[in-house]
């Protein structure tokens, strides 16, 4: 039933108006037969269920393509979800990695004591999202790395004397010397700074008749900014995390830099689709400066919903606010997953192997 589904879809992918402009033949067709959904990682996200599933014909087929993506949208109009395949040209395909933060992972920058917060916000927190990295992004990129034009990695702040040796960057692409004396540079940096912040409160003032407001403003659920870590502590350098390798040909971009530089790089090394990973989905890979809230008016925009984390507040697992976060997502963008980005070039060596 599968393959007749597709085959539809083959036959009557485009249509050309009146003013030679092709127009997508959206018929959509029920899927009798559906593939799981983000079951490949249930440590790190709960598999998306839906009632109805659809498939549309190919979106996207470049030529000279050499990726297939799979990819799936949901929409509260057409009442579920909806497939759709598409055939990407890698040269022009980046993947995005939003705020890969390496912090507690042996590099030196670390949770302020006894009460900081920075990315999953606890050391238990960050904890998962270096094994996140370890078991699903880091193998992702290791084995399309050579399918694909770029591997870009967003960090806080703007470009500093030491980063700047460490990654490649939008303009520079260090020697070899000086990756090695950033990397000394950055442990010095980092293992240097006291990681001491204020305590939490040990009596908390009610001065008006809603307590529950003075208890809040004593201690808010997340304060990063003027207590509990110290000062001068978002001003280091934060690299990538350790769990994530990274290539002397992958670039890393600064939030504080802005879109447009982004933007403009991108188009210039000729990227027109772009796969996004990273940390938190419900935040960072939304609207930073590489979140799909800015990507997606300029790129075709894949979530890779299994290779993000989002934020995890009283739980000890993202799984479900992940699930919620790519879910939301997908009714902007278009979602797929580690395994449904294949190369073609892979696809045809297993059927002569058949």
């Amino acid at each position: 039933m599968r393959l007749s589904v597709i085959a539809v879809c083959l036959l009557f992918r485009f249509a050309l108006n009146a003013a030679g402009e092709e127009i997508l033949k959206h018929t959509l067709v029920p899927v009798s037969q559906p593939r799981p959904i983000l079951s490949d990682y249930p440590r790190y996200i709960e598999p998306v269920v839906e009632s109805r599933r659809y498939r549309i014909p190919k979106l996207i087929d470049d030529p000279g393509a050499n990726l297939s993506v799979d990819s799936w949208r949901f929409s509260y109009n057409a009442r579920g979800i909806i497939e759709v395949p598409n055939r990407l040209n890698g040269a022009k395909t980046a993947v995005i990695v939003v705020h890969p933060w390496g912090i507690d992972d042996g590099q030196g920058w670390r949770t302020p004591e006894p009460a900081g917060v920075a990315f999953g916000c606890t050391p238990e927190k960050n904890k998962l999202m270096l094994e996140h990295a370890r078991d699903v992004v880091n193998p992702f990129l290791e084995k399309r790395r050579k399918d694909v034009g770029l591997v870009v990695y967003s960090l806080p702040g703007k470009r500093d004397s030491i980063r700047g040796k460490v990654y490649r960057s939008i303009g520079h692409n260090p020697t070899e010397a000086e990756r090695a004396t950033g990397r000394q540079e950055l442990s010095a940096k980092l293992n240097s700074f006291q990681y001491e912040g204020e305590p939490l409160p040990v009596e908390i003032p009610l001065t008006s008749k809603h307590p529950v407001v003075d208890y809040f403003k004593a201690l808010p659920g997340l304060e990063a900014y003027q207590k509990m870590n110290p000062k001068g502590f978002w001003d280091l350098p934060i690299p990538v995390m350790k769990p994530i390798e990274v290539d002397p040909k992958d670039v890393v971009i600064y939030d504080g830099e802005g879109y447009d530089v982004l933007r403009d790089f991108l188009i210039a090394q000729g990227i027109e689709h772009v796969l996004l990973c990273g940390y938190h989905a419900d935040m960072c890979v939304c609207s930073t400066t590489a979140g799909y809230e800015n990507l997606r008016n300029d790129f075709n925009v894949f979530l890779v919903g299994d290779a993000v984390q989002a934020s995890l507040p009283a739980n000890v697992t993202a799984k479900f606010s992940t699930n919620h976060a790519v879910a939301t997502a997908s009714l902007k963008i278009l979602v797929t997953q580690v395994s449904w980005i294949t190369s073609l070039n892979e696809s045809t060596a297993v059927k002569r192997e058949e």
